[in-house]
């Protein structure tokens, strides 16, 4: 394949990524000047390619909407880790684009493969198990998901319409840090300029996303993931629990995850190993606490309830049923 031809390719495939390029941009991911960028799109839009000139100050190019992707060459291996991929995310509850989406693209790529790549991806499926159950979560928006990537990767403001866990609906701007995948879900993390402060959004309820004019800069300290975690111990809910876990903090996090509870290291003294077993203040917020006695008690550290009062009776009411059942004969 010749260069321009590669370049050509390779500008098809920026453009599907979504959203409006600028000449200036394209210009510089292929290495060519901008009259050339032109020239190329040209050569795209001779090729029945529906490449749209977007006008105005942040203007460029961009794929007129329902444009399909064109067929794709893979090779067995290449086929047989697709399908796959589609399995676990359907399982996992990680397909953006839904249950059927899914569905019909393994079908479509089953339909092609050689008899005897089929009979290997049976068989792996057949002896395939999983300890979970497949996801049903809500899946996110293709669209909104592209959208919010693209003003991730180039750190535009992207506004937002957005329906919270009481339908409440609104318009939010943020400046997007991340996407997420947790549990089943998938989020965006960010910082909403209005207020000044870091929210995080699930994409499922995000019904519209755009990229707006403008740039702001890459957030020091945790990376997205983390800030995602912590977001979810620092929720508001009903209880909010104190605890000291006398333990290090690998015994306490394989019960209690960053996801679940914030852990609060005192700073060792200069004799005192930093990875050795002392008291750690650990908080949590829940709206229930009754799963909280039996992971206190597969913890298996010594621990003080510091509040609420609920959850001590709730602790010294299993350890009496604990204790009574042990007695029977």
């Amino acid at each position: 394949m010749t260069r321009p031809a590669g370049r050509v390719l390779t500008l098809l495939e920026l453009l599907q990524s979504g959203g409006t390029r600028t000449v200036a941009e394209l210009a510089d991911r292929l290495g060519v000047e901008g009259r050339t960028v032109r020239r190329y799109v040209d050569q795209l839009i001779e090729l029945d390619v529906p490449v749209e000139s977007v006008r105005g100050r942040y203007g460029g190019y961009r794929l007129a909407p329902g444009y399909r992707l064109p067929p794709l060459m893979l090779g067995d291996d290449e086929a047989l880790a697709v399908l796959l991929g589609l399995v676990a995310g359907r399982r996992a509850g990680l397909v953006a684009a839904g249950h059927t989406a899914s569905e019909t693209a393994s079908a479509k790529i089953r339909r092609v493969l050689p008899k005897h790549v089929a009979r290997r991806l049976d068989t792996l499926l057949e002896s395939l198990a999983f300890t979970d159950q497949p996801g049903e979560f809500a899946a996110p928006n293709a669209g909104v998901l592209l959208a919010i990537a693209d003003a991730v990767r180039h750190r535009r403001p992207v506004s937002l319409r957005y329906t919270d866990r009481d339908g409440r609906r609104s318009e939010r701007t943020l400046h997007a840090y991340g996407i997420v995948a947790h549990a089943g879900r998938w989020y965006v993390t960010g910082r909403d300029p209005e207020i000044g402060e870091d929210r995080t959004f699930r994409l499922d309820r995000i019904a519209d996303a755009r990229t707006l004019p403008g740039s702001f800069d890459a957030p020091l300290g945790p990376d997205p993931a983390q800030r995602v975690l912590s977001g979810f111990a620092a929720a508001e809910y009903r209880h909010e629990v104190i605890l000291r876990i006398h333990g290090t903090v690998e015994q306490i996090r394989a019960h209690l995850p960053a996801s679940v509870a914030s852990l609060d290291e005192h700073a060792p003294t200069a004799d005192e190993d930093p990875a050795a077993e002392r008291w750690r203040r650990v908080g949590l917020r829940a709206e229930r606490l009754d799963w909280l006695p039996p992971v206190l008690a597969a913890l298996d550290r010594p621990f003080v309830i510091e509040r609420p009062d609920e959850l001590r009776d709730l602790v010294v009411a299993l350890a009496e049923r604990l204790a009574s059942n042990a007695r029977q004969t």
